[in-house]
């Protein structure tokens, strides 16, 4: 008796087509099994592509966290399984356990200039050339991404004002607060420094996102137009 020849996903039931499934009706209700299926493509010539994961779950107990403790070489010992495939299960798995781990991190409050400070310092105070960044902020004053707008020479670099508000648009922030440094380490702000924040302020009026500070920063220490009055 011939052994039966191995069959991909695309050749079943347009019903039993898991990536099918998942477009049509969403990725909640695709089972740990369809999952692993989209990933490996094909199962072998005895069973299908869910067949082969749903063997592959139960010999950990159907337990995912289990599953991504498993090395290439063990899920290489499943027939149908070769290192291609097993990569690529360990490496979406490896996805999602660092997704879980993010997910745990408490987003920085900005509180004073001083906490900005300390948070930018470390990334920018002891460049030799300079860079400008943009901090997004939520309506609790929270961190919700940190961005560097540009990059330039000893004495300035380039803001587009465009960018800095495309940005703070996609990540839904409502405020924002500027940074750069001074390679020379003077913290007296520059006629194009002041030029670029009123600049900003008066761009962040139109679309309800207010400049809440802009930080000069250097080695040892930083100027804040806010809290030099100059806002």
């Amino acid at each position: 008796m011939k052994d039966t020849i191995p069959f991909s996903i695309k050749e079943w039931a347009e019903d039993d087509r898991p990536r099918e499934k998942l477009l049509q009706k969403g990725k909640t209700v695709v089972s740990d099994a369809e999952l692993i299926a989209i990933l490996i493509g094909t199962g072998n010539r005895h069973e299908s592509a869910v067949g082969l994961s749903k063997k592959i779950l139960a010999s950990v107990g159907n337990n995912l966290a289990a599953l991504g403790k498993l090395s290439v070489q063990q899920l290489t010992e499943f027939k149908g399984i070769g290192e291609a495939k097993a990569i690529t299960i360990v490496s979406a798995l490896e996805l999602g356990r660092r997704r879980r781990s993010e997910e745990g991190i408490v987003l920085d409050k900005i509180a004073t200039s001083k906490s900005v400070f300390e948070i930018m310092q470390p990334l920018i105070g002891e460049l030799p050339h300079e860079e400008f960044w943009i901090l997004y902020l939520n309506n609790s004053n929270k961190i919700v991404m940190k961005s560097q707008l540009s990059k330039g020479g000893i004495t300035g670099t380039v803001v587009d004002v465009r960018l800095v508000f495309k940005k703070a648009l996609e990540n839904n922030a409502v405020s924002i607060i500027v940074c750069h440094n001074h390679p020379s380490g003077i913290l007296q702000p520059s006629d194009a420094d002041k030029q670029i924040t009123e600049k900003l302020k008066e761009a962040g009026k139109n679309l309800d996102i207010r400049l809440l500070d802009h930080l000069i920063i250097t080695e040892k220490g930083y100027y804040s137009f806010a809290d030099s009055g100059n806002f």
